[in-house]
């Protein structure tokens, strides 16, 4: 899996939630993780979370980390285990920077005020991830937190440091399964 951080700030609109994205507008062939910075409004026409849209819930953030994951050849519950995955090493990474923050499924929380925005979905060719990290908390429809008062200042470092665990992890998911020997029933 490659990674790359984009230095330009991008408004996320839920339309970079596409596949080849990635490959269109930055060259990256594969499986890929992006991170960006930018404001966050998707509005319900946009949206691919049935249950926001049934809520009339759209999105919105001033600024926020933006993460892009694509995984070809990935089942969409197999990229849902992704998702949890991503969200844990955010979590962790938060924590070995003395920041506690909670998980819920596939939400993030900072002082018992919401953190992230997160979802996996799938296309023809592969299966996708969107989350976001608020950078700036105002103007969220939400109880919300944001990674500034959480005392993270360098947002590219965190950003950085986010996707080579991530890809660390994978690396060494198909490393344990490939040293394995199958079992037959006896």
């Amino acid at each position: 899996m490659q990674k790359y951080f984009i230095e330009k700030e991008i408004k996320y609109t839920g339309s970079q939630l596409s596949p080849h994205w990635i490959y269109k507008n930055f060259h990256i062939l594969g499986d890929a993780i992006v991170a960006f910075i930018g404001e966050v409004d998707v509005e319900l026409s946009e949206m691919v979370d049935i249950e926001d849209v049934l809520n009339k819930e759209n999105i919105y953030s001033k600024k926020m980390l933006n993460f892009i994951i694509e995984i070809f050849g990935c089942p969409l519950e197999q990229m849902v285990f992704c998702q949890r995955l991503f969200m844990s090493i955010i979590k962790e990474v938060l924590e070995n920077s003395g920041i506690q923050a909670n998980r819920s499924g596939d939400d993030l929380f900072f002082d018992n005020r919401k953190l992230s925005v997160s979802i996996a979905t799938k296309s023809l060719t592969s299966s996708l991830i969107h989350t976001g990290l608020n950078i700036v908390k105002n103007g969220a429809p939400v109880r919300a937190s944001d990674l500034t008062e959480a005392g993270i200042v360098d947002i590219k470092k965190f950003a950085n440091d986010i996707m080579d665990k991530f890809i660390e992890e994978l690396d060494s998911i198909k490393l344990a399964a490939s040293k394995v020997r199958g079992v037959v029933e006896q």
